[in-house]
């Protein structure tokens, strides 16, 4: 009842992903990626500032625990030629443009009671949202980390893999003859045209409701109006976190659903424990999007560093300057275990989750759902 050209495509038996999440692998370890394909679904690894190493191992852990298809998502980096900004660099440019910003994330960090904590020059300044401070991430630039990572995943048992906040081109010339899918991740149509244009297979429409780095449109908005525009399948995210999300997903034009803060409170899910809590005792209110922790818009959990930086009366700082700052708060947060203050990037959704509880069962509580949903649609006929 479920089949769509997606799980068509892949063999597998529902029309649903664990969205590619994270910075540092702990959104999506291993056991959660395998956990929602042996479910039927399609588990992805996000792999954004994983160095090639440690991807490697995450893949072929993953290929341990099942045999069925997987796929990894990246952030994709910079145009090539862009300058890479250097933290050392970037830090003392702050102290001498921004010292009121300084003071006060001094002041913060005595009022947390929180040692400062500085990531290293040689750490590259990802276009990612920092989801875990307490991992300084891969050395090197962000191309150079980028190219290493496609060297992994095209190297490995991968079905197919996904790009977010620039071109996919890379992707799809590299995937091109090695039977490997392409997506893209697009927030805007024209986004989503591009990504087609680029040699996606596949596209993301990612609704403003989702979490992490989102655009402005919601998802019952975006995702007809990119169904419309491309010729290429198109997978539903933002604010889906139950049957009916799916269901209503389906009957707009998707052929899947790209789902990622549902999953966050799976038990295999790897994410600190309070953060798990605050998504599960948060309202959809409670997630709005800032770019305090990343410098780009961002939704996630309200938490006091917000409300204390809110409070400071500061304007954002351009880039890549709030970004260092707040990495550096991350970091700082992280090695004192004080993960209620670090960023916690999670989406509207979280207002319909009740519980922590294995990824099999919240695949299976969605499929079910969604029938239910669909087999009450000819009641709505007038």
């Amino acid at each position: 009842m479920l089949g769509t050209v997606f799980s068509t495509r892949f063999g597998i038996d529902h029309p649903i992903c664990l969205a590619g999440m994270g910075s540092q692998g702990r959104a999506t370890p291993p056991g959660l990626v395998a956990a929602v394909s042996e479910a039927g679904g399609m588990g992805f690894i996000g792999g954004s500032n994983l160095d090639a190493v440690t991807l490697r191992r995450v893949i072929r852990d993953v290929r341990q625990r099942t045999s069925r298809p997987i796929g990894v998502h990246l952030v994709m980096p910079r145009k090539e030629g862009t300058q890479t900004p250097d933290r050392g660099r970037t830090r003392r440019d702050m102290a001498a443009r921004f010292p009121r910003h300084v003071a006060e994330m001094e002041h913060l960090l005595a009022r947390f009671g929180l040692t400062e904590t500085v990531l290293g020059d040689s750490v590259p300044i990802s276009q990612a949202a920092t989801a875990d401070g307490g991992v300084a991430g891969p050395l090197g630039t962000p191309e150079q980390v980028f190219h290493e990572q496609l060297d992994a995943i095209f190297s490995e048992d991968v079905q197919i893999v996904g790009g977010a906040m620039g071109s996919i081109k890379v992707l799809s010339d590299r995937a091109r003859g090695r039977g490997v899918a392409v997506l893209g991740l697009a927030t805007s149509r024209a986004q989503a045209i591009r990504h087609e244009a680029d040699g996606a297979d596949f596209v993301v429409a990612q609704g403003a409701e989702a979490g992490g780095h989102v655009g402005r449109i919601g998802t019952l908005t975006l995702l007809p109006q990119v169904v419309d525009a491309v010729g290429i399948p198109v997978l539903a995210a933002g604010g889906i976190s139950d049957g009916r999300g799916l269901a209503a997903s389906l009957a707009l034009g998707a052929t899947a659903a790209w789902i990622g803060t549902a999953f966050l409170l799976a038990t295999e899910c790897a994410i600190p424990e309070a953060h798990k809590q605050q998504i599960l005792a948060g309202r959809s209110e409670d997630f709005p999007v800032n770019s305090i922790f990343s410098g780009l818009p961002m939704r996630a959990y309200r938490n006091a560093l917000i409300y204390a930086w809110e409070a400071a009366g500061l304007p954002l700082l351009p880039a890549p300057y709030q970004k260092v700052l707040m990495d550096d708060f991350n970091a700082a947060a992280a090695a004192a275990g004080r993960w209620d203050l670090h960023s916690n990037p999670a989406g509207e959704g979280a207002g319909l989750l009740t519980a922590i509880r294995p990824a099999a069962e919240i695949v299976s509580d969605m499929v079910d759902g969604a029938r239910r949903a669909l087999s009450r649609l000819p009641e709505a006929r007038p």
